[in-house]
């Protein structure tokens, strides 16, 4: 046990020159691995600057937005940054046909005007901490995995009540998250800000241009930013949503440099990226390849016909729809990527490679047998899960996710819980409720278009015994016509339109609700879903263990190397330079775009491409104010960090620590970059921060959101 929290402490805290580009670093290792590799390459301030444990950083001004996005603090008066993509859930539901703010863009003229984003959060990382000697306490490494597990989780239980305890905490959450495949564990306290408004956002045709079609693709002339408020009590800590609340009081904001840059400048970004899977074996890849990717892209993609086709047509539908088809088609095409990289680029073959030497390394020493069933018992596992995986990922993109009709049929279950001391109050409560939060955004017509294909889809893809029950149902009542079954549900359903389960529910005819045919309908879903997803978990113990297993003994394999750990959504730091790259023989990729580029896209037909009168007016003009360079405006740049998903929004900063962009994608050529970093490939893109100040002065004339800025010149 003492050999295994050496190991993992000479990781965390040891020496060693690592890559400038590939890793994705943890805050308290840059004073002992990093800091001088990131000064010979440019970093002009100190480690403590960018983390301390005791004092005001950089850290502290870096944030999670949301649920998976990173934002940055950029005022005193707590104004944030973050991507539009990110904020666009908010966006989306603060759209209306009288107010469309996706169309048109949004821009407060003071704080009175700021809109409450209801459901957002912004996350401070307030305390770091390695846990790891305490969680694993008396724990071996030959311990079995569930006696480990539990063992752990009893561990992370004491640890989180006795930090709870803490005055210093009062108030905070806790997560103790695990490294190296669970071979470290350490301690993030978080205080968690629950009322957050929407200040400024461009329109579509700006934040969000280009669309699907340049999605994850360089060159990219995207004006990817949103902005956002923090807002506190009168004491500067966390409070639900009042209109007392005032602006957040930052200790700690970053500067915004519109200086420029040059190709091989120093560039950082801090930021949470959420999942990596770099220590990934070649059988996971055959899983994905073969599996999990093609379900993916063939379901969604019938889907996402249908709502693009809808919503196109359809003003009303289209701001319904914007948010749930950009989330969906993002992984989507992330799929298309991943698979096409990881097979150009031969990543299963480096990983057939790694664990053959793997293997060859554990033979050479007794010492190590505790290692030789890491890679059989990860392939045991992922063989025996592939059915039953299969099954719940087709249910879960066909119908779970696929159908929304099953989310409005949970409301039977609100109404079950409350029936025996239901109330005016709690009936209030579920009407307004199940309105904002699933109603309001939803298309009962569209949906039934979506189940016509969904249904069926379902049925010709998995094993007969894994189908849910209502297939017996058309079966056996509607001679098998899914067609039929589904007119039946959609039109005797009270689910499908609020204003007939509203009526239900105040007429207190809970028998109806309770019996509705869309209630049978999702029980029939979530029984077959929960008896294929218990198979697939009987092997998830044994792939735990194996990937432990594996990931400890490539570290002690490779003890001279600096392995970072896999994204987890904690907050990383990733460093590099601002580079160009070669995307195909005779092809060359330059480190930046111009407003030019918008220009030349622009394509009034396509409504991706549409380019708004007054940009055009600007860059007719060359209206360009302190932010265009040598007569052009820049837009987007490429720098080689270390980024995946979780990192949208977050800052690329400069050597001095000045905000210089937002980081928002990954380039289309490094695609399988989550399972094996492409040195000479990938690359992330960024919005240049002067198009960010461009949009708002210029496009906008939001002077007053110019005002609160720190701009370095």
């Amino acid at each position: 046990m003492k050999k295994i929290l050496l190991l993992f402490a000479v990781l965390f805290f040891a020496g060693g020159t690592a890559r400038a580009d590939e890793g994705m670093w943890l805050l308290p290792a840059l004073q002992k691995m990093n800091i001088r590799d990131m000064q010979d390459k440019g970093l002009k301030i100190s480690a403590e600057e960018i983390y301390s444990a005791n004092n005001n950083s950089l850290k502290d001004a870096i944030v999670i937005f949301a649920n998976g996005c990173t934002g940055e603090i950029v005022s005193p008066q707590g104004l944030l940054f973050t991507n539009h993509h990110c904020g666009y859930g908010a966006i989306q539901a603060l759209s209306t046909l009288e107010r469309d703010i996706l169309k048109n863009g949004y821009w407060a003229t003071d704080l009175q005007e700021e809109l409450p984003a209801p459901g957002h959060t912004v996350t401070f990382i307030r305390h770091i901490e390695d846990v790891t000697g305490i969680v694993l306490e008396g724990i071996d490494t030959d311990t079995p995995q569930g006696e480990r597990e539990a063992a752990i989780e009893a561990k992370i239980k004491e640890v989180t009540e006795e930090y709870g305890g803490k005055e210093e905490f009062a108030g905070m959450n806790f997560r103790i998250a695990p490294f190296y495949g669970g071979n470290q564990y350490i301690l993030f306290v978080m205080e968690i800000y629950r009322d957050i408004r929407l200040v400024g956002t461009p329109p579509n045709s700006i934040g969000k241009f280009g669309g699907d079609t340049d999605n994850w693709m360089w060159p990219r002339h995207t004006g990817d930013f949103s902005i956002f408020r923090v807002y506190a009590d009168a004491d500067g800590k966390p409070a639900e949503y009042s209109p007392e609340n005032v602006p957040y009081q930052a200790p700690v904001h970053l500067d915004i440099s519109i200086k420029g840059f040059q190709e091989g400048d120093f560039a950082m970004i801090m930021g949470f990226p959420g999942s990596t899977q770099r220590y990934m074996t070649s059988f996971e890849i055959d899983e994905m390849l073969e599996m999990s990717n093609p379900n993916r892209i063939l379901i969604r993609g019938k889907r996402q016909d249908i709502l693009w086709d809808a919503m196109i047509n359809d003003d009303a539908i289209r701001i319904k729809y914007a948010a749930k088809y950009a989330g969906s088609s993002n992984y989507w095409k992330n799929s298309i990527g991943m698979s096409r990289g990881v097979e150009k680029l031969g990543v299963k073959s480096q990983k057939e490679a790694q664990e053959e030497a793997f293997l060859r390394w554990v033979a050479e020493s007794p010492s190590r047998a505790k290692y030789s069933p890491a890679l059989d018992y990860i392939r045991e596992a992922v063989e025996s899960r592939r059915e039953s995986s299969h099954t719940t990922q087709y249910i879960g993109e066909t119908l779970t996710n696929g159908v929304e009709l099953l989310r409005a049929s949970t409301l039977a279950a609100a109404v079950a819980d409350g029936r025996d001391t239901i109330s005016e109050a709690y009936i209030n409560r579920i009407v307004e409720n199940s309105y904002k939060n699933f109603y309001k955004d939803y298309d009962a017509q569209l949906d039934k278009k979506v189940a016509r294909v969904m249904i069926p889809l379902l049925k010709k893809n998995i094993d007969p015994e894994w189908l849910p029950s209502f297939y017996e149902t058309i079966d056996n009542d509607f001679e098998g016509d899914a067609d039929a079954y589904i007119d039946y549900l959609y039109d005797s359903s009270l689910f499908t339109d609020h204003d007939k389960f509203t009526r239900a529910l105040r007429a207190g005819d809970y028998e109806s609700i309770e019996n509705d045919p869309a209630v049978a309908y999702r029980t029939s879903i979530m029984d077959a879903y929960a008896s294929a997803g218990a198979e697939s978990r009987q092997w998830a113990e044994k792939f735990r263990e194996g990937h432990r297993l594996y990931v400890e003994g490539l570290l002690e394999m490779y003890p001279d190397r600096m392995n970072y750990p896999d994204a987890n959504f904690t907050i990383r730091l990733t460093y590099g330079n601002i580079l160009p790259y070669r995307p195909a023989d005779g092809v060359i990729y330059d480190y930046y775009t111009t407003l030019a580029g918008v220009m030349e896209k622009e394509d009034d037909s396509n409504p991706e491409f549409v380019v708004p009168a007054k940009l055009k007016e600007l860059y007719e003009n060359r209206d360009f104010g302190p932010y265009g360079q040598d007569g052009y405006m820049p837009v987007c740049f490429l720098s080689n960090n270390d980024i995946t998903g979780g990192n949208s929004g977050s800052p690329v900063l400069d050597g001095e620590g000045n905000l210089i962009g937002l980081a928002f994608d990954g380039n289309w050529e490094a695609m399988s970059g989550d399972i094996a970093f492409e040195p000479d490939l990938q690359r992330c893109i960024n919005v240049d921060v002067r198009y960010v100040l461009f949009i708002i002065d210029k496009f906008a004339g939001s002077s007053h959101i110019m005002d609160e800025l720190t701009i370095v010149r």
